[in-house]
């Protein structure tokens, strides 16, 4: 990781507000930070500190008050809806600690969504997929549903199919918030196992001060406020 690179996400000046003019409901204010190419970045804070919020305008899943993101090179809050569309389908991934997985479908199947969607060969999806429930090491539960599925499994799931697309950033909110520790401890080794192999730029919402050690940096969210 080149100190000298421009940053892969750049936060300016980020104000978020929800709720109404006579009862606000701040969630962020002025928050700015810069996340280098290939680094792990932990933004850590109590539950309501803001934390979520960030990520969601990181990843154009919200829109700021004010402020700008900027997302390898493209300035985000200046894309409209087709735009943000794209980004998210070729730039920006997500990992949320619901997993998110479809029921119907096998662990396979799930990894291989977004390469459906993107309308990938048949082939070259297979071969993807392969890989990665190697790399989360799931290879021998390709065929299994969900259900038959512990969560730390699951979640394993759903962070092959937020590479799936080979994103160049990719953000986790709580990742291990339904995980035991041990489970945590896990799937926070696997992220950052799979940041370092597959050259993707992570940033990880967590409250949990246990996983901090393996991010490359930890920032502190307190009251819609970013330190550090």
């Amino acid at each position: 990781m080149s100190s000298t690179a421009d940053p892969m996400v750049a936060a300016r000046g980020l104000t978020r507000t929800y709720g109404t003019a006579a009862a606000p409901v701040p969630a962020l204010h002025d928050a700015s930070l810069d996340v280098a190419p290939g680094e792990m970045l932990a933004v850590v804070g109590r539950s309501g500190s803001g934390k979520t919020t960030l990520l969601n305008l990181l990843g154009g899943l919200d829109r700021p008050d004010a402020g700008t993101v900027r997302v390898d090179g493209t300035e985000v809050t200046a894309l409209d809806e087709e735009g943000l569309s794209t980004l998210r389908r070729d730039t920006i991934s997500y990992v949320f600690q619901t997993f998110g997985l479809l029921p119907a479908l096998t662990a396979a199947e799930n990894v291989g969504v977004p390469l459906r969607l993107r309308r990938t060969p048949v082939a070259e999806r297979e071969q993807r997929v392969a890989l990665l429930l190697d790399l989360v090491g799931l290879a021998d539960h390709a065929l299994q549903r969900p259900e038959e599925l512990s969560g730390g499994q699951q979640q394993r799931v759903a962070i092959a199919r937020a590479l799936a697309g080979s994103p160049r950033v990719l953000l986790a909110d709580e990742p291990t918030g339904q995980l035991d520790t041990e489970t945590g401890l896990g799937v926070m080794s696997l992220l950052r196992a799979v940041v370092e192999s597959e050259g993707v730029t992570a940033v990880v919402a967590t409250h949990d001060a246990v996983l901090l050690a393996l991010a490359d940096r930890v920032v502190t969210i307190s009251d819609g406020r970013v330190d550090g």
